[in-house]
């Protein structure tokens, strides 16, 4: 027994020591603000107001990830959106349509519904969902409602040194459409993992899952 308890005293000195080091040099957990009616709307699917999150800060995020960063036209806030184009690029969002350098992204299946609430008014809404690939990575997006206005079509150039930031949501996009491309430097931080939901633990849908 003295034994096991030295190993396992060990072991939790050991992981510890490497979390410690990890959230010192390349990690840190988030909790997305749960307030934030237009934030909320637009991560969605892939995320929700109040799941607690890792971010990764070890290497420079690259296209298809999901970034946490400093909205350019108020640095207090932070924003969360897809880098889908890098400088020189061109880019053009047409409802759920994304081109960059007129070429689209490609979709897979689709993927199971899900109800988000209508930023302005709080209603509840039902949206479909597909798959859509954007660099290496699959990730789920929101499609837009027929029974809604579509949402701000954009066409731009995106300066050197800027990333195009995409929401998940194509319905309710809080994106570079909104706050124009955001500065590379600014976008430090990659949200990889959910720990946990608004729920807690027991929400077993929604933890311990990998961000894509």
């Amino acid at each position: 027994m003295s034994r096991l308890l030295r190993f396992l005293a060990w072991t939790a000195i050991i992981v510890g020591v490497v979390v410690g080091l990890l959230r010192l040099t390349a990690i840190r957990w988030w909790q997305v603000p749960s307030g934030d009616p237009y934030l909320e709307a637009s991560i969605s699917p892939t995320l929700r107001g109040g799941d607690w999150v890792i971010l990764w800060r070890g290497t420079p995020p690259i296209e298809g990830d999901l970034v946490l960063c400093p909205e350019p036209k108020a640095p207090e806030r932070q924003v969360v959106g897809r880098i889908v184009a890098e400088g020189t690029d061109h880019v053009q969002v047409n409802r759920d349509s994304l081109f960059v350098n007129r070429r689209p992204f490609e979709t897979e299946r689709a993927c199971e519904r899900f109800t988000t609430l209508e930023p302005s008014s709080g209603q509840e809404m039902e949206q479909n969902c597909r798959g859509e690939i954007v660099g290496s990575k699959t990730h789920f997006r929101g499609e837009p409602l027929a029974n809604l206005p579509p949402p701000t079509e954009t066409e731009a150039d995106v300066p050197s040194g800027r990333v195009f930031l995409a929401s998940d949501n194509r319905q309710f996009p809080w994106d570079s459409r909104e706050f124009g491309p955001v500065p590379r430097d600014t976008c430090t931080e990659t949200i990889v993992f959910r720990l946990i939901s608004k729920q807690g633990f027991f929400d077993v849908a929604n933890r311990l899952t990998l961000i894509r």
